[in-house]
């Protein structure tokens, strides 16, 4: 078997020596009663990261979004959200299940801006139509290549938001990606939101746990339906350290990872089988299209070959190809991942 280069996404990234070590010497207590010194460490960290009052440590990013949902809105509201979300595509109906929302996507290739909101936003004691209640935003958006929403026009939804009477969530499960590719803190991008999740599984190489961030009384109300959902954990405080240890040391190597994304993404345009857009390809994922032509495959087929060959990579529709870069895949890894994704669409052998 050729050696293994993994493009499906930066959520498999394993925990280095050095963050195992935090792991193991980790100071723990029972975090359901709030005494695991290092999770308590964590959410203080990460609250004055995003620059509000306090944060909550969940296992996953699925669930800090699923605990946003049922804290800011009630079954049966109405949740505008960018096109083809993570919160709508890529959370197995959880929305529905858990939350009882439906949504209403706006905006083209994850942006949306302020007439966007007012042109979505139902009005409450309607006869026929649902009540719109919250305004969501992904930053990065994962399906739109990974892109960084442009501040000044997010400001301006958020303020069409505010006027509508809508709560505001950021899905920022990639949000210090934002941050480090466009040089403004992750409090600057977090301004204007009531909830914000972070994920530490995916850039920054943890092996386990989100955060969700907010005021301290939505952060009470959103510490019971983590409850609710199973999220309350015991001794934890052996992931949170992994978590303290990703913040202090994987942050600014998030650069490394986005330029590997941008060899990738130019290696694999040197061929004509490939369309990528270059300017969505701003952070650590390119998303690619295969070309309609006789002898180039479909994504699944083009996938499983390049499977085949050590290449592990996620079809994302009929020709539509997601490759996400991390820290365990290094420029030597991407330039041979992109020959051997050349040599398949080319049907070489």
């Amino acid at each position: 078997m050729p050696e293994r280069i993994d493009l499906r996404s930066d959520t498999v990234t394993l925990p280095t020596a050095a963050m195992r070590h935090a792991m193991a010497s980790a100071e723990v207590g029972d975090d359901q009663y709030g005494e695991d010194p290092s999770v308590n460490r964590l959410q203080d960290e990460v609250a004055q990261l995003l620059g509000v009052e306090a944060a909550l440590f969940v296992p996953s990013g699925t669930m800090a979004n699923q605990v946003a949902l049922r804290t800011l809105t009630r079954p049966g509201d109405d949740v505008l959200v960018p096109v083809q979300a993570h919160i709508v595509l890529h959370e197995t109906g959880a929305s529905s299940a858990n939350a009882g929302v439906q949504f209403s996507e706006i905006g083209a290739g994850g942006i949306f801006t302020a007439d966007d909101v007012r042109a979505a936003v139902k009005p409450r004691g309607h006869i026929v139509y649902p009540p719109t209640a919250l305004l969501v935003a992904e930053n990065t958006h994962n399906r739109a290549g990974g892109i960084v929403l442009p501040p000044d026009t997010l400001r301006a939804a958020l303020e069409a938001a505010r006027v509508a009477g809508l709560a505001t969530y950021l899905d920022g499960a990639r949000l210090l990606n934002a941050a480090v590719a466009s040089g403004r803190t992750a409090a600057d991008l977090a301004v204007g939101f009531e909830l914000i999740g972070i994920s530490l599984s995916k850039g920054l190489g943890a092996p386990a746990g989100s955060l969700l961030a907010g005021s301290r009384d939505l952060i009470a109300t959103a510490h019971r339906y983590r409850r609710m959902l199973g999220g309350a954990m015991r001794q934890a405080g052996i992931l949170a350290a992994a978590g303290s240890h990703a913040l202090d040391h994987h942050v600014a190597r998030l650069e490394v990872d986005h330029a590997n994304a941008r060899i990738l993404a130019e290696e694999l345009l040197r061929g004509d089988d490939f369309t990528i857009d270059l300017a969505s390809v701003q952070t650590n994922i390119v998303v690619l299209q295969l070309v309609e032509r006789r002898g180039v495959p479909d994504a699944a087929a083009f996938v499983g070959s390049c499977r085949e060959r050590g290449v592990l990579l996620n079809a994302f529709g009929p020709r539509t190809v997601r490759a996400v870069t991390h820290l365990d895949v290094d420029a030597d890894a991407c330039r041979s991942a992109a020959k051997v994704m050349r040599a398949v669409a080319d049907g070489r052998s």
